[in-house]
């Protein structure tokens, strides 16, 4: 994956581009693929918070509207998949990868307003975009299709 299929504005941009000290991207492709998609979704689910007036709406949400109903079918599938791959991730995961990808937060940015240490959002950052693209399907598990071993717990398939 190159940089030109990720959104200029998006901070997984420039860590994709970044190379580690062997020469190898920071980012997989995979993983840069997971954010991104994470981020179309997010999108396309509108998910983001209104900071403008509703003019189509009285004043306080009083509509005769549930809130969501004008909603059209790929937003609510959007949002459906926000939530699953959310939960995939799970809590511990999830913030930084909302941060990140969905409101567009440089890592610096995450740390200062977490009180997190230096390069702590970087780590997390990564960890979050391995178990995404996992979710995703676009990577494969450790140990999958290699061998008989499937899983290191005792009654997993594969296991002693």
């Amino acid at each position: 994956m190159t940089s030109r299929t990720i959104s200029d504005e998006s901070p997984l941009a420039r860590l994709a581009t970044r190379r580690g000290p062997d020469g190898t991207p920071w980012l997989s492709a995979p993983e840069a693929e997971a954010g991104e998609r994470l981020r179309r979704d997010w999108t396309r689910g509108a998910l983001m918070p209104s900071v403008t007036q509703r003019w189509d709406r009285p004043p306080g949400g009083g509509g005769s509207r549930a809130a969501g109903s004008d909603l059209g079918d790929a937003a609510l599938d959007s949002r459906q998949r926000v939530g699953a791959a959310l939960d995939a991730v799970g809590p511990e995961l999830s913030g930084i990868l909302v941060d990140v990808c969905c409101f567009l937060k440089g890592t610096e940015q995450v740390e200062r307003e977490r009180q997190w240490p230096v390069r702590s959002a970087k780590l997390l950052l990564k960890a979050g975009l391995g178990a995404l693209a996992r979710h995703y399907g676009l990577v494969h598990r450790a140990g999958e299709g290699r061998g008989t071993l499937r899983g290191w717990k005792a009654g997993e398939a594969g296991a002693p």
